[in-house]
């Protein structure tokens, strides 16, 4: 299997060094990652300047391609033009810090899984929660039983799952379960300072971290202490209202426009 590794907190970082631990030894793995981290740039892509791209050593380890743009950026450039030929799977990740609910609209780590779906490739994006002292090794190894797990059930061409590991505690993750993404308002504070100089700036903070919602949701998984494995899709068509909205009155093509059409 060949496995395209990608990730928004940047190439040196050591979710992404933990992954390729693990899949480097059953797998061939090629790593192209954004050079700096990119966290929260959700599916950006750089069109007004070029995007330049370099070979690195990564900690000894391995050699990579760090990318001066954002994660989708990187996948678009190893599937165009890097890689010799596609991958069988592109994993974006380890990430530090979940990407549940609302969140996953601006995660670049997602973005880079839902940027492979697009160009027709199978994804997976994997999270893991922050807790004091992470370790990134033990979260890796997680990761890629459940991965293993999916890609067993042959994950399609396009596409895309998101993965969210809890922090360890006593008897935790309790196991894995399969939720949709939860869509409630994640509890976040615009704090208003002041700078040295005297001039207002705000700050977006919040406590990310309280999860509880009482439905079924990848919030509530993580708050169980579950792994939580939800199928994505790039699709945003609002099926039901579609139907809806075709059976409007809509005016016809010769009074669009005229001093006549209300």
């Amino acid at each position: 299997m060949r496995i395209l590794l990608t990730n928004d907190d940047g190439i040196y970082a050591p979710g992404l060094l933990a992954l390729y631990e693990v899949f480097s030894k059953t797998a061939q793995v090629d790593v192209v990652a954004p050079a700096a981290v990119e966290s929260g740039g959700s599916h950006a892509i750089t069109i007004h300047h070029p995007v330049m791209w370099r070979s690195v050593d990564v900690h000894h380890r391995f050699r990579g391609t760090a990318v001066e743009g954002t994660p989708a950026d990187c996948v678009k450039l190893a599937l165009y033009s890097l890689l010799p030929q596609k991958p069988d799977l592109v994993i974006s990740g380890l990430n530090a810090g979940l990407n549940t609910g609302i969140h996953v609209i601006y995660s670049g780590t997602v973005a880079a899984a839902i940027e492979s779906g697009i160009l027709g490739c199978p994804a997976i994006a994997v999270s893991l929660a922050i807790y004091p002292n992470m370790d990134f090794e033990k979260g890796a190894r997680i990761a890629k039983a459940v991965i293993d797990e999916v890609t067993r059930h042959s994950l399609a061409a396009g596409q895309v799952v998101n993965i969210n590991i809890p922090e360890p505690k006593p008897g935790w993750p309790r196991g894995v379960r399969v939720a949709p993404q939860s869509i409630r308002p994640m509890p976040e504070e615009l704090e208003k300072r002041t700078d040295p100089n005297g001039r207002e700036y705000y700050w977006l903070g919040g406590d990310y971290s309280i999860l509880g919602d009482h439905s079924d949701t990848d919030r509530k998984a993580l708050h169980d202490g579950y792994i939580c494995v939800t199928p994505l899709q790039f699709d945003l068509t609002d099926s039901a209202r579609l139907a809806e909205m075709r059976g409007w009155a809509w005016p016809n093509g010769d009074s669009l426009g005229s001093p006549t059409h209300p």
